[in-house]
């Protein structure tokens, strides 16, 4: 995986990408906007979010790499199990609440901004729990 990280300075351009990005999203949420800049900022978001998982630490030795590997592997199992849960959920929230509405599905977005939230921040914890001890 360390061929294909990025330099750490990248994490914040995915920072400042991300940020902007979902700011703009909450701007546009309360006007007139098309339908394709929708798409389009979720799709910026996703590559900011991307950009911070994917650059290497300032200090990038194996045990980062190992914490980094963890993150990984929890996030690609709970975001199947998300999958899995989340058509389940609806359909019952929809039944109590007696809405006779077609179930709604989920986007790739949902589940691929499920799986880099939880990609980071689990890392981010396991590594400041690293630093504590």
């Amino acid at each position: 995986m360390n061929k294909f990280q990025l330099q750490s300075q990248y994490k914040k351009i995915g920072l400042i990408v991300a940020l902007g990005s979902f700011v703009f999203m909450i701007a546009i949420k309360y006007i007139d906007n098309p339908v394709w800049l929708k798409s389009f900022l979720h799709g910026v978001l996703l590559i900011g979010l991307l950009l911070i998982s994917v650059s290497k630490e300032k200090i990038e030795d194996e045990y980062i790499d190992s914490l980094r590997s963890q993150s990984y592997r929890l996030a690609f199992i709970l975001s199947i199990v998300y999958a899995l849960v989340q058509p389940i959920v609806n359909f019952v929230v929809a039944y109590v609440l007696n809405q006779d509405d077609v179930i709604k599905s989920f986007s790739y977005f949902q589940v691929l901004f499920f799986m880099l939230i939880v990609q980071l921040l689990y890392f981010w914890k396991l590594k400041k729990t690293a630093l504590n001890v």
